[in-house]
């Protein structure tokens, strides 16, 4: 009978693997309570005037309906595109977003 320690220690692995399956398993079932999930954050770029004004072209939107879509005054985006504020915090996320996603914008807007 082999009583190497390394045995047990691959026996004990498996258990850990089986129950971290069973885990996802019931997690996809829809019980939440079974599983962890870890969130990072995702580092968003400092948008400057140009940045705005490129994205927004790029969806051939005015003004004013880049700023319906990131729900801020059209006064807003015209001073992000002049270069005397920068956006932040959730404009700046949801213009990450519009960057990576072309899908994005059909449900922000109306055309």
């Amino acid at each position: 009978m082999n009583t190497d320690a390394s045995v047990f220690d691959n026996f004990e692995a498996g258990k850990a693997l089986i129950h971290s399956l069973e885990q996802a398993i019931a997690f996809e079932r829809g019980d939440k309570t079974k599983a962890r999930v870890s969130v990072r954050e995702i580092p968003t770029p400092k948008y400057e005037a140009g940045d705005v004004i490129q994205i927004r072209q790029r969806y051939q939107l005015t003004q004013r309906a880049l700023a319906l879509a990131l729900n801020v005054s059209p006064r807003t985006v015209e001073a992000w595109e002049a270069g005397k504020n920068k956006p932040s915090g959730s404009s700046s996320k949801l213009l990450y977003l519009l960057e990576r996603d072309t899908t994005i914008i059909n449900q922000l807007v109306s055309r």
